[in-house]
């Protein structure tokens, strides 16, 4: 089994209404506002599924990676996976070696962190996150705890305009052993995957939850006129694949 952990997967928003409609459809507890963003000239609301976590970034200033990433996809697909890796500094050695730039890097008491620039991964920005208590997660807040609800995340899809590329790059990073045979290919993870699909353009293209209500969220989503097909929610331009809780 991987010792890859899906933690956290992230939106991006034109403004901080976002983070209101997130909370409002899947029936979220308090978000977390993490002032550390602001160095990435952004605000966000950082929500707890389980010991997983859903996050809306909004840019709050001029030229910022976000708000580009926001004009160049027109609100398609998400933001950002951020992976649990036991040893980030293995991963930044295989990601150095493999010409893959480093974005940002953060080593703190509690957790080590690297970003790796979207145009090398493929499809998103990846973070690689070790905390130094497998079971803490500096991102959520120091309250994630009591304001969790039950759920997980149990995985993304991947569009891609050559799947088996993009999950063999993605692969080749994490050090799993990708599933490039099957009609999906996927990469395996610690209760969990990620799927590449054949799509027109690389993007993160679905986010696959496990929530409380599925149903009362489908519901919510049609009263607010959100796109729904398959019983799929389009939410801040990702596909919503949800399972009960």
């Amino acid at each position: 089994m991987s010792d890859i952990r899906l933690r956290q997967l992230v939106f991006a928003a034109h403004d901080p209404s976002g983070i209101d409609l997130v909370q409002e459809v899947l029936d979220l507890g308090s978000p977390f506002a993490d002032p550390g963003v602001g160095d990435f000239g952004l605000i966000n609301g950082v929500f707890a599924l389980g010991d997983q976590f859903i996050e809306v970034v909004v840019p709050h200033r001029e030229n910022t990676a976000a708000g580009r990433f926001l004009e160049r996809s027109q609100g398609r697909g998400g933001y950002m996976a951020i992976f649990q890796s036991p040893d980030v500094h293995a991963v930044r050695r295989r990601a150095d070696a493999a010409n893959m730039r480093r974005v940002w890097n953060c080593d703190l008491p509690d957790i080590a962190a690297s970003h790796i620039h979207p145009v090398d991964i493929g499809a998103a920005i990846v973070s690689i996150d070790t905390p130094t208590d497998p079971k803490s997660w500096r991102w959520g807040g120091p309250d994630w705890q009591r304001n969790t609800v039950p759920g997980a995340i149990e995985g993304c899809t991947i569009g891609a305009r050559d799947p088996a590329n993009l999950a063999t790059r993605w692969s080749q990073l994490l050090s799993v052993e990708p599933d490039l045979e099957s009609k999906i290919c996927k990469m395996p993870l610690d209760h969990g995957e990620v799927g590449f699909v054949r799509d027109t353009h690389d993007h993160l293209k679905q986010f696959t939850l496990r929530i409380n209500d599925p149903g009362r969220a489908l519901t919510t989503a049609h009263r607010l006129q959100l796109p729904i097909e398959n019983n799929m929610i389009q939410l801040l331009g990702v596909d919503i694949r949800l399972s009960d809780a």
